[in-house]
């Protein structure tokens, strides 16, 4: 009976994981285009870039080159749908390990939001040291995405990430008095 519901516990913190990953990847992603906006290449583009995995960085490029002529807000709506798509996507897999992982810890809300904000910090690493040179290399995504985070500017892909961390430990911490009340072992 118990390692039925540690089993389901760990489940519904994935799951919740999956969630808040979204979420704190739509955080993360308005304060990219908004700091993108700020810094004249382009609201969208940080959309452009991240389905620059998948798709030929030109629209990236157009939509950099046009913010820095004055127009901000050059749209395609097809591959703004796909970098969003993509970004949600990491997001869910990267909360979902949060998820696993602190479905261990008996944390109360403040630690959560803290090891969120240390989880944005190793999505960081992972991301700028190992998963996007990694992805660059398997898709021949080439410079745009294996350099992402020099050509978003260290600074605003920092901060990006720690936003993903502390959005995602918040939700997880905001869950936690449901969790309890309903005598689940884990904070999810």
């Amino acid at each position: 009976m118990s390692t039925t519901r540690t089993t389901s516990g760990v489940g519904r913190a994935a799951v919740t994981g999956v969630v808040a990953g979204v979420i704190a990847s739509l955080v993360m992603a308005m304060y990219a285009m908004i700091a993108a906006w700020i810094q004249d290449t382009g609201f969208f583009t940080p959309l452009y870039h991240i389905a620059s995995v998948v798709v030929a960085p030109d629209t990236m490029t157009a939509s950099m080159e046009s913010g820095m002529a004055g127009d901000a807000f050059t749209f395609s709506f097809g591959v703004a749908v796909l970098g969003a798509v993509v970004h949600m996507m990491t997001g869910a897999m990267y909360g979902a390990v949060f998820g696993l992982i602190v479905a261990r810890l008996r944390l109360g809300a403040a630690a959560l939001t803290v090891t969120g904000l240390a989880w944005g910090a190793v999505v960081l690493v992972m991301s700028a040291f190992v998963l996007l040179p990694l992805t660059a290399a398997v898709t021949g995504a080439g410079e745009p995405v294996a350099n992402m985070a020099s050509m978003a500017g260290w600074g605003t892909f920092t901060v990006e990430h720690l936003l993903f961390g502390i959005t995602l430990g918040g939700i997880f911490a905001a869950r936690l008095p449901h969790a309890v009340q309903q005598g689940s072992p884990v904070p999810a």
